[in-house]
């Protein structure tokens, strides 16, 4: 197997488990897990940059407001998905959170579309009316928008925008992300400890362990998956994403038993049929522009 294929699936696996993850910690409220994310996510990244000795970019980074400016918009962008993601896992709203990362891809479309003028191809409009008439017949029949499903897809499709478009790499990018919200994580934090009702301090061991773990948990993933990124095509890398919505989906349903009726079931069908659309419509352009083979190189 491509070593990039199985860091990328290593990823997306993980990000998928996230459910069970957070389920484990609903004695902690849902900002104070998220400030403890930031918190333990900033010490695992300093301490992955010290022993790398991968400081180099921290300086001009610090000089450029323009970048500063930009990655405190990611950061922010990042911590209100983190956010709005531990709270409805939390909810019993695991299958929602799923649909707002299978509709993801489309809003990045959109997206480029919309801020990097990239033109849509007839089948990238086919799938983004399709999805649109998936999320239509969900809001309809739930008498609502599915909004934490938008928001995740919004928030995290807006970060993904600003990353592209930042000159640093997935793990300093990161901890710069984290450098900027940790202050207010830690006055959070102390706040709350000050005051008494902190859950960390109230809780049992396996649940502080698991809140320190918060660090590594945020962290690993996303190396596996700057590493698998940079050894598969785009196109493979889009497809194997799949797995963490489909996961948290299968979560659930089968292991939390979060309704799945009827609606659902259609509304996230026509989701489905255009994600398929669209990544067969990726798979089939990316063989049209790939370079010919030299003359000779076939099986012998």
């Amino acid at each position: 197997m491509n070593p990039g294929v199985a860091y990328a699936f290593a990823a997306f696996a993980i990000w998928g488990l996230f459910p069970i993850y957070f389920k484990a910690l609903h004695s902690i409220g849902a900002v104070e897990m998220l400030a403890h994310r930031m918190a333990w996510s900033m010490v695992f990244l300093l301490v992955v940059l010290t022993v790398r000795r991968q400081w180099s970019w921290i300086v001009p980074v610090m000089r450029n407001r323009r970048q500063l400016a930009r990655f405190a918009a990611s950061a922010v962008l990042l911590s209100t998905n983190w956010g709005i993601y531990i709270w409805a896992v939390n909810d019993g709203r695991i299958v929602e959170a799923s649909l707002g990362y299978f509709i993801n891809p489309l809003i990045n479309v959109l997206f480029g579309m919309a801020f990097l003028h990239e033109r849509l191809r007839p089948l990238q409009w086919v799938s983004v009316v399709i999805a649109a008439a998936g999320v239509l017949w969900l809001t309809w029949a739930n008498g609502a928008p599915p909004w934490i499903s938008l928001a995740l897809a919004l928030t995290f499709g807006g970060y993904g925008l600003l990353r592209k478009t930042a000159r640093l790499g997935a793990l300093e990018g990161l901890t710069l992300e984290t450098m900027l919200l940790c202050p207010l994580a830690a006055i959070y934090l102390a706040i709350l400890g000050t005051h008494g009702t902190s859950g960390f301090g109230h809780a049992s061991f396996g649940v502080k362990v698991l809140l320190i773990a918060a660090g590594p948990i945020t962290a690993v993933p996303l190396l596996l998956f700057a590493a698998g990124a940079r050894r598969i095509p785009l196109s493979m890398l889009g497809l194997i994403q799949y797995i963490t919505p489909s996961l948290q989906l299968l979560i659930g349903v089968l292991i939390y038993q979060e309704p799945f009726g009827h609606d659902r079931l259609m509304g996230y069908g026509a989701i489905w049929a255009a994600l398929a659309v669209y990544s067969l419509e990726g798979i089939w352009r990316a063989r049209q522009v790939a370079p010919p083979k030299p003359i000779g190189s076939g099986a012998r």
